[in-house]
């Protein structure tokens, strides 16, 4: 199956991920893909919480400066994976940040507290990740920290999910059924990024890496064991599904046995960022390649498509 303007429809100017100046005043595009434009290989890696695009407006709104209002971001997953990557496979990215629209859960996981209207009807207002201000439109940052002085407009949050969240989802949807239909399998690599130190424990307990499979649920265990194979070899400390077992997108769109294989990686920030001042610091260049021998390895892992898929191709 070609793979040009089947691939995703992208156009042109979503391929690239030059992020504008914070006066921009335009909406920008809600994704964009980093890579090849004909992938050989049935892997994608995705990163839903790299993106650094915060409106002027969403700036004057919140009571945070502008370095608190990013420590929940996953600041330059989406460089680290793509350069490692070399063009061996597409990375989708976030481009607005997690602060304004957290892509890695359900569409409409919301707190009724943060909003001055009542929630729609298809809202998931039990939800717990919502309730300890981290939904779909999440009320604070890391470290406890309120986005917001009070509530915000409704409206304004089904904005940003019709209008960012939606389109990043359908056109993850859309990639990984091609991937299916070319390959017989696809494998999502979900990207993000851990603070070193976590909050009420004590200090120097988080591990380099955490390998997260929803316990053994979202992707062959061939993945996940040469991902913790290839890491620890490397010398990193790794952890598997503690404390991170995978989001919504490794629940979500997981499921070994239709040929759906997804993974997420937890890269600890103090292996590549000075976490306070947010910036990169010497170590970027060592975790780039080291992150490329473990992609590498991850896609030479050979993994079989389902029977039924397999019986069905014949």
């Amino acid at each position: 199956m070609g793979r040009g303007k089947t691939r995703i429809h992208l156009e042109p100017e979503s391929r690239s991920c030059m992020f504008p100046s914070q006066s921009e005043p335009v909406p920008q595009k809600p994704f964009c893909f980093l890579g090849p434009d004909r992938p050989t290989t049935p892997f994608l890696f995705s990163s839903p919480h790299s993106g650094r695009y915060y409106p002027p407006q969403f700036l004057a709104a919140s009571q945070l400066d502008p370095l608190a209002i990013r420590r929940s971001e996953d600041f330059m997953i989406d460089m680290l994976f793509s350069s490692a990557l070399e063009g061996r496979a597409p990375l989708i990215a976030a481009v607005y940040p997690r602060a304004y629209v957290d892509l890695n859960r359900e569409p409409y996981e919301l707190d009724a507290k943060m909003f001055r209207q009542a929630l729609p009807p298809r809202a998931n207002g039990r939800s717990l990740r919502a309730a300890g201000g981290l939904g779909t439109i999440p009320r604070m940052v890391s470290e406890g920290r309120h986005i917001y002085a009070g509530p915000i407009d409704l409206s304004e949050a089904l904005w940003r999910i019709e209008s960012i969240y939606h389109p990043f989802h359908e056109a993850l949807r859309r990639y990984l059924a091609e991937t299916l239909a070319q390959f017989g399998i696809a494998v999502l690599i979900d990207c993000h990024s851990m603070p070193s130190t976590a909050r009420n424990a004590a200090p120097g307990l988080r591990p380099d890496f955490v390998v997260g499979d929803r316990f053994g649920v979202s992707c062959a265990p061939e993945l996940t064991e040469c991902a913790v194979r290839v890491l620890r070899g490397l010398g990193y400390c790794v952890s598997r599904n503690k404390p991170y077992a995978g989001g919504f997108i490794t629940e979500h769109y997981g499921r070994p046995a239709a040929g759906l294989h997804v993974l997420q990686v937890e890269v600890n920030r103090a292996l590549y960022m000075d976490e306070e001042a947010i910036r990169l610091h010497d170590g970027f260049e060592a975790l780039r390649r080291n992150v490329g021998v473990l992609a590498g390895e991850l896609m030479a892992t050979r993994l079989e498509p389902p029977a039924a898929l397999d019986e069905a191709a014949e």
